[in-house]
């Protein structure tokens, strides 16, 4: 197996991981909560690296991401393993299963990026399970991709340490991560982990100048009330900026969590104009029908730049990185 980054032998055979926030403790033969990182005779192993149960060619705005590359393709990589237990995880086939219960199939890294290049995509993305726990792999990987004109694109919950992040800082170009609630008791509850480490990594990721969306699904009666919704709206504005894209997604019932009804459309329409007042420029919403709330809006005329409909998008009004009716520029990283 490949040797692990981000960890210290700590004597008697342990060791102590620092890819995650966790910071696990690893005696000799066990792993960590992530369930891939071993400890075999005071060594710390990536028993992941290379290990792909998911393979595919998604539209970017799966994400999703709408201010990095829209309209184009993302070659997606995802293994098994997680460092939550998210009570509603819709990938939790993956997410929770370990090394012996799902065929995995190898892809070293070069050849990752080789396919990525066939299928035509614009970048490689590391999702469907928490890429965190992947980290050698992607690493690796994406140095690889970064030279050969690809861009690359975390999926994340956000549970890495700031020591981890800047590891792959030169090569990572976007952090698209979940804001699951604004509460530690939702985070204690529902994923057995912590908010403080997660905010702490959005703000890192912002200071390696990585291209940030933030994803929020919102649960009734856990984390959808008007109160927390302003104060990770305020906290986004305040700490990452106006500019960075902010997804409300609409809830559907999975998992462990099959006795909640789906988020009305109502309070999510509510969410996205509040977000408007306490100055996000570009709010959105994720799991509705098509409509208006899936477009990209000039913050300053409010003109139409890019029209989306489900995972398909069109440019409408944007000229490069511009807004073609005013010249306001619009962030993000947009195709050639």
């Amino acid at each position: 197996m490949h040797e692990a980054h981000q960890y210290e032998r700590i004597g008697d055979g342990t060791v102590r991981c620092s890819l995650c926030a966790h910071r696990c403790t690893i005696a000799d033969g066990k792993h960590g909560i992530c369930g891939v990182r071993i400890n075999r005779g005071g060594t710390l192993y990536a028993a992941t690296f290379g290990k792909v149960v998911s393979e595919a060619v998604d539209p970017i705005e799966k994400k999703p991401l709408f201010h990095f590359l829209p309209g184009t393709l993302s070659y997606s990589l995802g293994s098994v393993g997680c460092n939550f237990r998210c009570q509603h995880c819709q990938n939790w086939e993956i997410s929770q299963a370990g090394l012996e219960d799902l065929p995995l199939m190898t892809i070293n890294p070069e050849e990752g990026v080789e396919r990525a290049l066939a299928s035509r995509s614009a970048s490689i993305a590391w999702t469907y399970n928490e890429p965190t726990i992947w980290h050698e792999y992607p690493l690796e990987m994406g140095k690889i991709a970064r030279a050969r004109g690809l861009q690359t694109v975390y999926v994340t919950n956000g549970y890495i340490t700031e020591e981890a992040l800047a590891e792959l800082a030169p090569m990572l170009g976007a952090f698209r991560v979940d804001l699951k609630a604004f509460s530690d008791d939702f985070y204690r509850k529902v994923c057995r982990a912590r908010l403080q480490p997660v905010l702490d990594a959005a703000v890192a990721a912002h200071e390696h100048r990585m291209h940030i969306e933030t994803v929020t699904l919102v649960i009734p009666g856990l984390n959808d009330s008007m109160e927390e919704m302003e104060a990770l709206i305020r906290w986004v504005v305040e700490n990452l900026g106006p500019d960075t894209p902010m997804h409300f997604t609409r809830f559907h019932p999975d998992y462990h969590m099959r006795d909640r009804e789906p988020t009305p459309f109502a309070l999510l329409e509510r969410i996205y104009r509040r977000a408007r007042e306490l100055g996000a420029h570009y709010p959105y919403l994720g799991n509705v029908p098509p409509g208006p709330y899936e477009n990209t809006l000039c913050p300053s005329c409010g003109s139409l730049l890019i029209e989306r409909s489900g995972f398909m998008s069109r440019t409408v009004g944007l000229s490069k990185d511009r807004c073609g009716s005013c010249g306001e520029r619009i962030p993000g990283v947009f195709p050639a």
